[in-house]
């Protein structure tokens, strides 16, 4: 589906909101949603997601008569024009990982705009005897090949369960600081996997989950190992502790298992790869908030966003005898939110990831650690205009201690509808 249909099916929608305003008395009926009230229009509200660049919910509803269910529409148009002072390279994100060692002064500054983050979703909510309150979600945005569609959220969720595509139940978006980077802090856990969750409400303060896992793996392989295909999910779980005006931590465990062919023994071998991670957002007071993450494991390069798909998952051990390993990774940030009044806000985060050499790896020009360090001003015109501002720094530190940096400013103009 490319840019003119998704014009034309808008064109269509339009065309149809008076004849549905004409059939209220058939059923069905289409209206703002600050104006509905009852029980399905606060579902909306309360299945939203906590990632700050998240679409909100969305602004028109089509509902049958006895507002037993809801279809909606909504998104966000977002564009944003950046300038490179220091290159870091041709992607419009702000990943520390692609800085180049050292810097190239051929690409050192550059400008650039993007529109394809723009967002588009439909959501259908509703209630029932048999699923409860349940949500049917699909999301994406224009970050596909020649800006054509990328799925980027796909999911059902009732009682507790969720079956589809989503944010990993490894990753606490609640706790990423905000960005109008699309990438976010290098540190970060925000991925999206495809997923069977199940998450239980213990009471109002205390909530637990688990899932199974689509598995994916990035690795650098030798001359004596080559890959197979993943035979066990990836399976994250976590508790957390909720209160007040939505402060929360935390503590999160993930198992994986890394398959992989030994050529030396012609035998197929598991690796056991683990990570754990302590987040969590502390809403000090109306004005001040403060984001945190902590991870650490072996082969979880793919919840990282500075090291997800460059290799990093598991790599061959230096003696290149089959075997292969999984590196340890650490990886946190820090962050601070302010709110000067209803239409003004600032944060500010530092973010950092290491990766540890084990069983002598060695690698001159490979990735040691980054830094990520970001400054932004919103203003929210109104309540769906916002506008932002922000200056970002990153620092790339290679084994043999060679660095580069790069910075870059930015603007954002976000509408929601």
């Amino acid at each position: 589906m490319n840019f003119k249909t998704i014009l034309l099916l808008a064109g269509v929608f339009m065309f149809c909101i008076p004849k549905l305003k004409a059939q209220e008395k058939e059923g069905i009926v289409f209206i703002p949603i600050k104006k509905a009230n009852g029980d399905i229009i606060a579902l909306l509200y309360d299945m939203e997601s906590p990632h700050f660049q998240d679409p909100k919910a969305p602004r028109f509803l089509l509902y049958d008569q006895k507002r037993k269910f809801a279809l909606g529409i909504g998104g966000f148009v977002r564009m944003t024009a950046s300038y490179d002072f220091n290159g870091i390279s041709d992607d419009k994100d702000f990943v520390p990982y692609d800085i180049p060692v050292p810097n190239n002064p051929a690409k050192r500054n550059q400008f650039q705009m993007d529109a394809a983050t723009s967002r588009i979703f439909l959501e259908l909510v509703g209630s029932n005897r048999l699923l409860g309150d349940f949500n049917v979600y699909i999301e994406s945005d224009f970050r596909g090949q020649s800006n054509n569609l990328r799925l980027r959220q796909a999911y059902m969720s009732f009682r507790g369960f969720l079956f589809g595509q989503s944010w990993s139940t490894y990753s606490d978006v609640a706790s990423v600081p905000p960005t109008i980077d699309n990438a976010g802090p290098n540190s970060n856990s925000s991925e999206r996997n495809i997923q069977i969750r199940y998450t239980y409400e213990m009471n109002n303060h205390w909530q637990t989950a688990i899932a199974l896992e689509a598995p994916k793996l990035s690795a650098t392989y030798g001359q004596y190992n080559q890959s197979i295909p993943q035979r066990v999910p990836d399976i994250p779980l976590y508790i957390q502790y909720a209160w007040g005006n939505k402060s929360h931590i935390r503590a999160t465990g993930l198992l994986r298992t890394l398959s992989y062919r030994n050529e030396n023994n012609d035998k197929n071998k598991n690796l056991l790869a683990w990570g754990t991670q302590l987040s969590g957002v502390y809403n000090v007071c109306p004005k001040v908030s403060l984001y945190y993450q902590g991870m650490y494991g072996k082969g979880i390069a793919r919840y990282i966003t500075d090291l997800n798909g460059v290799g990093l998952d598991m790599v061959s051990r230096k003696d290149d005898d089959g075997r292969m390993q999984a590196l340890p990774t650490f990886a946190f940030l820090g962050g601070l939110r302010y709110n000067f009044n209803d239409s003004w806000f600032a944060s500010a985060s530092y973010s950092q990831v290491r990766l540890y050499r084990e069983n002598g790896y060695y690698q001159p020009d490979g990735y040691k650690y980054a830094q990520y360090i970001v400054g932004n001003l919103f203003w929210e015109l109104t309540h769906d205009c916002r506008f932002g501002l922000e200056y970002l720094y990153g620092r790339r530190v290679n084994m043999d201690s060679k660095t580069g940096h790069a910075n870059r400013i930015q603007l954002m103009a976000q509408y929601n509808f």
